[in-house]
């Protein structure tokens, strides 16, 4: 699984896991909503410091971004 794709998924399921919207999650992480969309679809490329963002957001450590599904 490409690894923009892995790293959208389990951000889109920890942020259902909180019942946020995509609007929640970006206001908390201090991110665009647009933004947050595109790391859930795949297309956008995180970095470092968004994926710390969103985990700090998120209450999740940034290692979860990379779990592969069960």
């Amino acid at each position: 699984m490409d690894v923009r794709v892995l790293v959208g998924a389990n951000t889109k399921r920890l942020r259902r896991l909180k019942g946020w919207s995509q609007e929640e999650l970006a206001h908390q992480s201090g991110l665009h909503r647009t933004y947050v969309s595109g790391v859930e679809r795949g297309v956008r490329n995180p970095t470092v410091t968004v994926l710390a963002e969103l985990a700090k957001a998120l209450g999740a450590s940034p290692g979860e971004f990379f779990k592969e599904p069960a």
